[in-house]
Order: structure tokens, then sequence, then C-alpha cells
């Protein structure tokens, strides 16, 4: 059983609200303060909670701040102010590195036949104008490039969805497609990343039954309804990497769990993979001399779902037949996922990595304390099994003859 905490974060989204305009959020630094703040209120008023395995699970713009997030948290931790036992962090589809997304975003439309050399040429031409940017620091025309890059991408690709590259972005009306010209790139990537999440079943969920269930939700305030300023307060802080996040995260020992969806485009696989290949982690050598395994969401079928490597506190799953939204595409491996990375099922997940963190102990003995059981009066049985070999009983019987317990002759002497 897993219990689920579910928040509305930058301030703004979903139900969550501000009340005065300066109260935005303008940066990741900001989004992770702001969830300490509720965090240290959760964990301090529901001390039940503090002992129980604690993850951290976000996709897409969300996954790049949870990386900041569980810094943030692991500090406090380590600094005392928050009880939490915390456990890791998954980062589905995240924008960890936008650089290495757009980039790669030509090489991957073209290997899949959604662009002509022509069409590489373009998208590679307004990807450098990005790199351009990104390099001298101007993050806030970095943004306004990657909203022109993705115009480009869509007239290439006879309008390829951002979010699976096997469908198409629903049609724009003759009004709406004559606006877009007069819209800023900004106001752009809002409408297309989202505004279309506000739409039809979700907003009605959202703002009608979920809504009155929840009886606490002010008469003037709506699911989304300052949407639109979180997005623009967050223009200048976008297109900066966090890379170095992730890095500080796995030297510290904290477990980081990356998963992308095969056919998504906004942060496509082979992004991914390059910003993994720039950790400056010790460890990173030896992940990448691992050879990956296959994962298979019903055991009765022999059709792959997904593969999966892990190393000691990174694990990187690459989730096939799925887009941005792995657990819509694809929910019984998104689950199966899940448990591997809560520890609640083998094979893949993280119980690899508990053996090769207990490396250094192996071959320590303990002989010393089963002594210390018995001097206690603790009563101590040993069974062994006869065609065993790893620990066969021959060596049972040899540490056994090492005690140092004061009853050990008596005990010797028996038949």
């Amino acid at each position: 059983m897993s219990l689920l905490l579910f928040v509305d974060n930058p301030v703004g989204t979903g139900f969550s609200y501000v009340n005065r305009s300066n109260a935005y959020a303008k940066d990741l630094a900001t989004v992770a303060s702001d969830m300490m703040v509720l965090l240290k209120t959760f964990f301090d008023r529901h001390k039940e909670f503090q002992t129980i395995p604690f993850y951290i699970f976000s996709e897409s713009y969300g996954g790049k701040m949870a990386a900041g997030i569980a810094l943030e948290l692991h500090k406090a931790i380590q600094q005392g102010t928050i009880q939490c036992n915390f456990a890791g962090v998954a980062l589905g589809d995240s924008w960890i590195s936008p650089l290495d997304s757009v980039v790669s975003w030509g090489p991957y439309l073209y290997s899949m036949s959604l662009l002509d050399d022509q069409g590489l040429a373009e998208v590679s031409q307004v990807a450098e104008q990005v790199l351009d940017a990104i390099n001298k620091g101007l993050y806030r025309e970095a943004t306004d490039l990657w909203g022109k890059a993705e115009m480009v991408v869509e007239q290439n690709t006879d309008g390829v969805n951002f979010y699976n590259i096997l469908t198409k972005s629903s049609p724009m009306s003759a009004v709406e497609s004559s606006l877009e010209f007069t819209q800023s790139h900004l106001v752009r990537l809002f409408q297309r990343h989202v505004r279309h999440l506000q739409q039809n079943a979700l907003s009605q969920l959202m703002n009608g039954p979920i809504r009155k269930k929840l009886k606490i939700i002010p008469e003037d305030c709506f699911w989304g309804g300052q949407a639109t300023n979180v997005f623009l307060n967050m223009e200048g802080d976008f297109m900066k990497p966090v890379i170095s996040i992730v890095d500080e995260l796995l030297e510290a020992g904290v477990n980081v769990t990356v998963y992308n969806g095969q056919l998504d485009l906004i942060v496509d696989t082979m992004g991914q993979e390059a910003w993994l290949r720039k950790l400056k982690w010790a460890e990173l050598p030896k992940f990448n001399q691992l050879r990956w395994k296959p994962l298979y969401s019903d055991p009765k079928s022999s059709e792959t779902s997904a593969f999966v490597k892990s190393y000691k506190n990174l694990a990187f799953y690459w989730i096939l037949r799925a887009g941005h939204m792995v657990p819509s595409d694809q929910g019984d491996m998104a689950l199966k996922m899940l448990r591997l990375v809560t520890q609640q099922e083998e094979g893949g997940g993280q119980a690899t990595n508990v053996f090769l963190n207990m490396e250094g102990d192996f071959m320590k003995p303990v002989i010393s304390i089963v002594d210390e059981l018995l001097e206690a009066g603790v009563n101590v049985t040993v069974y062994n099994g006869q065609l065993d070999l790893i620990v066969d009983t021959m060596g049972q019987e040899a540490w056994l003859r090492k005690l140092k317990w004061a009853e050990l002759p008596k005990f010797n002497q028996l038949r």
C-alpha cells in the first residue's frame, strides 16, 4: 500500500493561488524554497509519516523542479530542519537539460521519417540559435527561440504532436491559425504546453466533482485559473539546465530514477541520454558499462515493455510505446516501474543498489555477535543444509569452534 501526497506547485498552478502578483515564483530556487515550507509543515504536523519512505515523482518541467526540490529536501534533512525518510526521486520525461532536448529534435525526427533533409537543416539551424543564446546566458531569448523552434518543427512535420510523435496536434481553426502569427512565442508555448491540459474532461473533473469533494476551495478560485501568470513568470528559468543538481543528488547518495517515453518529442530520449553522459558522477563509467535489461509489464507476455539499467543510486528506464505522458500511455508498465523504484517488487529497481551499497560489509564476520548473544542468555539455533555449497556445513562448524562462549567445551562434548 502507498500513500499519495499531491501538491500544486509552483504557487498559482492547479487550485493553489496567490493574492499578489509578485508572489509568483520566477526561478527554481523559489519553487524549491516554497516546497520546503510545505514539507516542513506537513512532516511536523504528521509525525507518523516521518519514518515512512518518502519518494518524489514528477514529470516534464515538474521533473526539473523535482530535482531541485529533492536536493533542498536532502540538505534540510542533513541540517535537521525537516524530519523525513527521503528514499529517492523519479524524473519522468524531465526538462533537465532543455538544450540537449532541442538540439536532438532534428536527428530524432529525421530518424523517425518525420523530417526530410531540408526540414532537418531548418530545425538544426534554429536549434543552433538556441544553443548560441544559452551559451551567452540569454535565457529569455533562448525561451523565445525555443518557441520558434517548435513552430519550425510543426511546419516541417505537418503538425507532429510534441507529446507523442505517432499522433498529430489538434488542428487549429482558421481564426486560431491567423492569431498564431500575432502572438509572442511565449504565449504560443503556453497554449501548446499548458492550456491544452485545462480543456475538456480534465478541467471539468477538477472544477466539478473534485472541487466539490475538497470543500475548501475559495469561490473565486478555479483549477488552473492562474496558470498563465505562473508560466509567464518562469520565462527566464525555462531554458536553464539542472544537470549539476542531478550530479549533487547522486554524489550525496540520493536514489535517482530517470525514465522516458520512447515516442516523446518535447523531451525525447536522445536528449535525456545526452545530458546523462555529461554527468560528473564518479560512478558514471560503471553505469555506462552495464547492459540494459528488458522488462515485461505482463509476466505472461514476451512483449518487451521497457528496458532498465541500474547501478548503485542511479536507474534509467526506457519506456516503450509511450509518449510524454508515460502513466497514461503505458499505465501497466508505469505501475510496475513505480513498484520497482519503491522496492515493492524486485527485478531491476533498487534491489541491485542495495546489494552494491553493502559491498564493503559482505566479508566481515559476526562471530563475536553470536558470542554476545550466547553470553547474554539468548537462545541461538544454527541450522544448515547438507547440500549447500555457498554456506557449507564444514564452514559453519569451523566458525562455531571459534566461539569464546564459556559453555562451548560442554557443547562440544555432547553427541
